[in-house]
């Protein structure tokens, strides 16, 4: 029988067997079943590289179609609302109409009147690429979806085009259905309108503070000429103002306030060198130009444009823009008591004959929160700056009870160990940037600066067992369906009803408690006393059911800056407060103090020297 013969290796068959083995060879390994590779499961099944990339491409395609959609579909509208703007009707809490405001203060003018280096300082400050863009900025809008996916709301970097569009067009809301339509109204009109005209119109529907819309009347109410004589100077600063009309106004704005203004003042000129519009040595010769002090609405003459301030103030805290409010169509009723707010007036007046001496009150129920009266100033058309809402003047002995209250606290062990006046001063409603607050030497001192109103508010807190009470003069705010909710009045407990009531104990037992109680013929706290400056005197009283302050300031006529009071006793303001709580107050129950958390031995620390 034939043996089989054996299959020669050859090629890589024949190298592979040999390879390695004594003598340049070696056992070809056995062969065996070859392993299947595994498919995906579950969803991994989905999410391989490829099915990825098909995934990115067709949402993609998604948003493309979409949005190619959308373009067709949404056209350029007629202008918004604000182009047939209203008055907003201010009422006291009865319903009486208590003032009407909301003329539009505006000027419309071709941009050939606007200098050309002001229209620069428009685009160095908003849109540096506006001359080149398509009407919007993708990596703006990026961010703004970005904002939207993450909660951290829809707005985004919006170019000139589109604030034109926001302003003229649309409304301020911020919803994503509102910045879609802005987007592609934006890529139409930039199509169809020329820059110079986008630029125009963006520069005569923009909102600048002072209830002046549009450059012309924003020059009128800031440096009181045409907008063709503006300076680069002035028109940068117009130009950082557009970001927030209200906290950088000059006039009022706050110390940080005005850091942050000069700051992106001087953003605005860098940017105007950096593309070429202003030479470099020019800049460094540009000083900052205060604007001129602010010209009151007309109407708004005595207390009336205090209170209408205040309540626009508050209303912009709570959420509502400055374009909406001034777009006008709103019906404000305020907390302020008819009645009470003319007491408080008939008092005041008399006592301030000094032309020297301005003057400041403010009542407040502690149980509600509710701001019942306020004094700003002789009148509104004459001092802007109602004196009730300043806090440039040092408060004096009346800070004291902050003192005794964060002793108080660190003696129940509050905040985990030892609070300082500062902690106790901000849980009180003190601002945290508060003059004279940050230095713990002088703090004890009564060398902070604090409004009537804040100071009000803190006694109303004591008064109130220690709950933090931000007095309110918003009752309600009403524009056809829509609503504005004023700010919550009563907040969370800034100390305890042990410290509260402590406090109201030796207030009413010691300081002007007593001879205030005589006058009034029923139970009261209160402290008084003079800035250690001599500028500023002050008095503080409470009743259960009202808590008023009053106070006086030195501030020279002429220059407005701050003197000497030249009486600088506190007798007047005693009298001012007793005529005004007792004709307040005229019928009400005479109800005592609840004091049962008091320890049994507090007092208030002697001011230091």
């Amino acid at each position: 029988m034939a043996l089989p013969t054996r299959r020669e290796p050859d090629g890589a068959a024949a190298r592979e067997e040999t390879a390695g083995a004594p003598g340049g060879t070696r056992r070809r390994p056995r062969r065996g079943k070859q392993r299947k590779r595994e498919k995906p499961t579950g969803l991994r099944r989905f999410f391989t590289w490829r099915r990825l990339l098909a995934y990115v491409i067709a949402l993609c395609a998604l948003l493309v179609g979409t949005f190619a959609v959308l373009y067709f579909l949404i056209d350029i509208p007629k202008a918004n609302a604000l182009a047939k703007a209203e008055s907003n009707v201010y009422r006291y809490s009865d319903g009486t109409v208590l003032a009407r405001t909301g003329d539009i203060n505006r000027e419309s003018v071709p941009l050939s009147r606007v200098p050309k280096a002001v229209q620069h300082a428009f685009v160095a400050a908003e849109n540096k690429t506006f001359y080149d863009d398509p009407g919007i900025d993708p990596m703006g809008v990026a961010r703004g979806l970005v904002n939207t996916v993450t909660g951290k709301g829809t707005q985004g970097g919006s170019t000139i085009t589109q604030q034109y569009v926001k302003n003229y067009y649309l409304s301020q809301e911020q919803t994503v259905t509102r910045k879609v339509k802005e987007l592609i109204i934006s890529l139409k009109v930039d199509q169809r309108n020329s820059k110079d005209d986008i630029l125009a119109g963006y520069l005569n529907t923009s909102y600048f503070g002072r209830v002046a819309y549009g450059v012309q009347a924003a020059a009128r109410a800031y440096y009181d000429k045409d907008v063709e004589d503006l300076t680069v100077a002035q028109g940068a600063y117009l130009a950082a103002l557009v970001q927030a009309p209200s906290q950088y106004d000059w006039a009022v704005a706050t110390r940080a306030a005005k850091r942050l203004v000069t700051r992106r003042w001087n953003y605005v000129l860098d940017n105007m060198v950096e593309m070429g519009w202003l030479n470099a040595g020019e800049r460094q010769t540009l000083r900052f130009p205060e604007p001129v002090a602010p010209q009151p609405a007309r109407g708004l003459s005595g207390q009336a444009g205090y209170l209408v301030d205040a309540a626009r103030n508050e209303l912009i805290a709570a959420g509502v823009s400055e374009q909406e409010l001034a777009a006008g169509g709103w019906t404000i009723t305020l907390n302020i008591d008819p009645d009470k707010q003319r007491a408080l007036e008939r008092t005041m007046k008399p006592a301030l004959r000094d032309k020297d001496t301005q003057g400041a009150a403010v009542s407040v129920d502690p149980g509600s929160g509710r701001l019942l009266a306020l004094y700003g100033g002789r009148d509104y058309t004459k001092h802007y700056l109602s004196n009730a809402a300043r806090a440039d003047y040092q408060v004096g002995p009346v800070f004291l009870p902050v003192v005794t209250a964060t002793a108080l606290e660190n003696k129940q062990g509050r905040n985990n160990g030892r609070a300082e006046v500062k902690d106790i001063a901000v849980a009180l409603g003190m601002p945290p940037d508060t003059t004279g607050l940050t230095d713990p030497l002088t703090v004890s001192l009564g060398l902070a600066g604090v409004s009537p109103l804040r100071m009000a508010g803190a006694y109303a807190t004591f008064d109130r067992h220690g709950e933090r009470v931000t007095p309110v003069i918003v009752k309600s705010a009403r524009r056809g369906d829509e609503t504005a909710g004023p700010p919550r009045a009563i907040g969370d407990r800034a100390v305890t009803r042990a410290t509260a009531d402590s406090v109201t104990s030796d207030l009413v037992q010691n300081g002007e408690g007593p001879l205030a109680a005589r006058n009034l013929a029923r139970p009261a706290a209160g402290i008084s006393g003079t800035a250690d400056d001599k500028k500023s005197a002050w008095y503080v009283g409470y009743t259960p059911d009202l808590v008023t302050t009053v106070a006086f300031f030195g501030e020279d006529a002429k220059s407005r800056k701050q003197i000497r009071l030249k009486d600088t006793g506190t007798d007047v303001l005693a009298k001012i407060w007793s005529a005004y709580t007792r004709e307040a107050l005229r019928g009400a129950p005479a109800s005592g103090f609840d004091l049962k958390g008091a320890f049994p031995t507090v007092r208030v620390p002697a001011l230091r020297s």
